[in-house]
């Protein structure tokens, strides 16, 4: 193993994984881990010389600099769902494998979208600081909307929009959702308890509205000025699909205007948020760093997931299996 770290990593971690799962990894094969390295591209296209395999999150740009770089790559891992920051198309043309964490880390994502309709509904959880300096609002001026009874409308209904579904459901809630993937005679809605609505009755229908869906061509700014206005006065909206969904200028628009009572946002259209961003200091909006589908319990099912999926290519590639042991 020392002779083969001499040679340079087989693997390269360039953002942060579990550390028990990279003790794993490291007891298989030479690997560089650097939580920060996705940061200092020249130092990561230096290391990626020797490497077979990359393991990113979503800041790492894998595009064809970064491949052009990583001549003996066979496969990525990606730890969480989304690919828009990978290069699919080169990555096929060189046959390297992408992994990611598919379902993983659906249960954390819906939890945290029931805490937000929660949270923005009551509108009351940001009291901290004027009691802190000796005020005490008065509370016929405090008290939001509980959640029995509301409607959430969720955009996009597969593995994620169904958990949302059902931890919605218990809490009271009436759920509604629109997913062209899913036809409106389908048993699954019978089955989830929720009404196939069109996207237009969607909006015109949910007191708070959740997307869960993919960001391609046709759901860019799907959640533009126009579509915003068509939803309900004082709904809410909850976005940890992805940042291009949501044209931001509009939603803040919506929010002071207070056409919106409130919004959890999760994803952006840059990241890390701007400080000039035009959602920033609203009152009426939680922002989040692209946490929601991180936890203590998904994060080690994600890195031990993507960490055995790498290895078995690695593995399959080699052919055999001792020799991958030894750190092929």
């Amino acid at each position: 193993m020392a002779e083969a770290e001499a040679r340079g990593p087989v693997i390269v971690i360039a953002e942060h994984m579990e550390a028990a799962t990279v003790r794993s990894l490291r007891a298989r094969f030479p690997v560089h881990y650097d939580p920060e390295l996705f940061d200092h591209p020249a130092q990561l296209h230096a290391t990626l010389v020797s490497a077979r395999a990359l393991i990113v999150r979503n800041r790492t740009r894998v595009d064809a600099d970064l491949l052009g770089q990583a001549r003996r790559l066979e496969v990525i891992g990606r730890l969480g769902v989304g690919l828009d920051n990978i290069d699919l198309g080169a990555c096929r043309r060189r046959a390297i494998a992408v992994h990611r964490a598919s379902g993983l880390n659906a249960r954390a994502v819906a939890e945290y979208v029931l805490a937000m309709l929660l949270i923005t509904l009551r509108n009351d959880y940001h009291r901290t600081a004027e009691l802190s300096m000796g005020r005490w609002p008065s509370p016929y001026h405090c008290g939001g909307r509980e959640a029995a009874g509301k409607t959430l409308g969720l955009v996009g209904f597969g593995t994620v929009g169904q958990l949302t579904a059902g931890l919605a459901r218990a809490i009271g809630c009436r759920v509604v959702a629109c997913d062209p993937a899913h036809a409106p005679d389908s048993t699954l809605w019978a089955e989830s308890g929720v009404q196939p609505l069109s996207f237009h009755g969607l909006l015109t229908t949910a007191d708070v509205v959740s997307l869960h869906l993919p960001p391609t061509p046709l759901t860019r700014h799907l959640f533009d000025h126009e579509a915003i206005a068509h939803m309900k006065q004082g709904a809410i909206l909850i976005n940890t699909a992805h940042g291009d969904i949501v044209d931001e200028s509009a939603l803040a628009s919506a929010l002071r205007s207070g056409h919106l009572a409130g919004a959890a946002i999760d994803v952006f259209s840059r990241e890390p948020l701007p400080a000039d961003s035009t959602l920033a200091g609203l009152p009426n909006v939680w922002l989040t760093p692209h946490i929601a589908g991180l936890s203590r319990e998904a994060n080690p099912r994600i890195s031990a997931f993507i960490a055995e999926q790498v290895c078995r290519s690695l593995c399959r590639v080699t052919g055999n299996p001792a020799v991958c042991l030894e750190s092929a």
